[in-house]
């Protein structure tokens, strides 16, 4: 009995030996084959991006800053591909001209391609006073649908420095009048019932603001006024105001209305009319050509002026900042950019 019990025991010690053998073996097998899957995945995918890297798509120039377009993080976009490839360029000077009267800070340039003419230190940071309101027009006409009606608020009503002076508070009035109202008499009110109708306050749309300036490459720009009322951090210099101009000047919305003189607008006022009249000198003096764009004035920013005319095929841009007499350094700056060969 008892040499019996121990073959039974023997048994069952060689079936677990050999149970045990084949949970090894199949654990190796999974092992090995859960190996050769991974390998044929990191292959697949290796695959898949030397095909990205050296495939059909490679074909095309590679992006500013990678080498072979194989960088491992996209390189930030340049100034100039922000703004849609426009840009201020400097060139050889062609115009020659020495003002008589005072100029901080200016500027003569091809309004299509953005060539200077002629330049007074045109990177300094300066206040830019009511020039701010081309960025507000621009932001306005991106986040607008023509034909929207505003509403004027409490705030738009108790405004500071220029304005429209006739928005009827609690009532809604058109959008197109408060943007003739905002870039022809330089109203604050206006821009005020405008920034509150795209972000709904100010600040907000401030930052709208900054961060169009940043997307366009503006370098020296910041805005802290919907309106350029407030000088203290709200600045520019020439050659990013003269890339603001010729947005405004190629919006199909916003460039009829700086080459306005006046108009007279329907408005939700006694008479039901609303008469406007530019600021822009050049206008008024009916220089030959002019069509836009903007004026500024504050103490801290003085006289400011962004001007354009057209002469044929010719089409030249002016930013004066902190002028003595912006008319006339205008007209003599245009005079002599339209007289020159090739300009």
């Amino acid at each position: 009995m008892s040499e019996r019990l121990v073959l039974l025991q023997e048994g069952r010690a060689r079936r677990a030996a050999t149970a045990a053998r084949a949970r090894r073996a199949r654990r190796h097998r999974w092992m090995r084959y859960g190996a050769a899957v991974i390998v044929l995945c990191l292959a697949a995918l290796l695959a898949f991006m030397a095909q990205g890297t050296s495939g059909p798509a490679s074909k095309s120039a590679p992006l500013p800053g990678t080498a072979g377009g194989t960088a491992a993080t996209a390189p930030k976009p340049t100034p100039a591909a922000l703004r849609g490839g426009y840009g201020i360029a400097s060139a050889p000077v062609q115009v020659h001209l020495r003002l008589s009267k005072a100029l901080r800070s200016g500027m003569l340039f091809d309004v299509r391609t953005g060539k200077v003419l002629w330049a007074d230190d045109p990177g300094l940071t300066v206040p830019i006073a009511s020039l701010t309101k081309m960025m507000t027009a621009l932001v306005v006409v991106a986040h607008s649908r023509r034909g929207a009606r505003v509403l004027i608020t409490r705030a738009a009503i108790d405004f500071t420095g220029s304005g429209v002076g006739l928005l009827p508070l609690h009532k809604k009035v058109p959008l197109e009048a408060l943007l003739y109202g905002l870039l022809l008499p330089s109203g604050n009110d206006a821009a005020i019932a405008l920034a509150q109708h795209v972000a709904g306050t100010q600040p907000r749309f401030i930052a709208m603001m900054n961060a169009r300036a940043l997307a366009m490459g503006l370098t020296c720009t910041h805005f802290t006024s919907v309106s350029g009322i407030v000088d203290q951090g709200n600045h520019s210099c020439a050659g990013d105001l003269a890339v603001l101009a010729h947005a405004v000047l190629t919006n199909r919305q916003l460039a009829p209305i700086v080459a306005t003189s006046s108009v007279i607008l329907p408005f939700p006022i006694k008479g039901g009319k609303l008469y406007l009249y530019n600021n822009n000198p050049l206008l008024r003096l009916g220089y030959p050509g002019t069509d836009g764009v903007k004026t500024g004035f504050t103490d801290a920013a003085g006289e400011c002026l962004v001007a354009a005319a057209r002469r044929g095929r010719k089409w030249l841009g002016v930013v004066l900042l902190h002028s003595d007499d912006p008319p006339d350094q205008a007209m003599r700056l245009l005079d002599a950019g339209f007289a020159t060969r090739g300009a």
